[in-house]
């Protein structure tokens, strides 16, 4: 095999792991079998990443900006409150769906020995669920910091349903595109049971008993 150009070699050995990841486990993942599969060295592949679990935390990494760029698209120049919440939680199922090898690697790999993911990816990566809670807060009238734990939940509920989709644990009798729809439209509706109660008039004034 051709060893790839030094400007290709980063993405090639990326894709590799990737598919090598979810065949094989983390445990099972060796860089000198990577590298000859793209055909370079072990050497070659610490030139771009620190160590396995460097080049993992470059997957997940790579993946969060993926789907950040999929929920900006979706819910860019949306005004209508609801709309975005709607064309947020739809983005998120299909990312999962389209993507799921980065969806497994992001949300679903469990690696007992693997480094903790470093905490300033871990930040960036948050952004995606600040943009639920962003969606959230103009929904209910809230602040955002208020409504974290709403968008958590909320998020919570759509990756269920992803990953059962991916594990396919979901009963094939069911129609899928109904089943996205009925779930984007049940995040719209926890979204707005969180609204603001709305300011009644103030009590009127009681006076003295005759």
């Amino acid at each position: 095999m051709p060893r790839p150009s030094n400007g290709d070699l980063r993405r090639a050995i990326l894709d590799a792991a990737r598919s090598a990841l979810l065949e094989k486990g983390y445990t099972q993942l060796s860089l000198r079998p990577l590298a000859r599969s793209v055909g370079c060295t072990a050497t070659s592949i610490y030139l771009h990443f620190p160590n396995k679990d460097g080049l993992i935390h470059a997957l997940i990494d790579e993946g969060m900006d993926l789907l950040h760029e999929r929920l900006e698209a979706a819910s860019s120049g949306v005004g209508d409150p609801e709309a975005r919440v709607r064309a947020l939680t739809r983005a998120y199922l299909d990312f999962g769906i389209e993507q799921s090898e980065y969806y497994e690697i992001m949300f679903m790999l469990h690696p007992e020995r693997m480094e903790r993911y470093p905490a300033e990816k871990y930040r960036k990566a948050r952004r995606n669920l600040d943009l639920f809670a962003e969606a959230l807060a103009g929904l209910t009238g809230r602040s955002v910091a208020e409504l974290q734990l709403p968008a958590t939940i909320i998020w919570s509920s759509l990756h269920g349903l992803v990953a059962l989709l991916i594990a396919r644990r979901i009963d094939i009798r069911l129609n899928r595109d109904a089943l996205l729809d009925e779930a984007v439209e049940q995040a719209v509706r926890l979204a707005a049971g969180w609204r603001k109660p709305a300011a009644g008039p103030p009590p009127a004034a009681t006076r003295p008993a005759p």
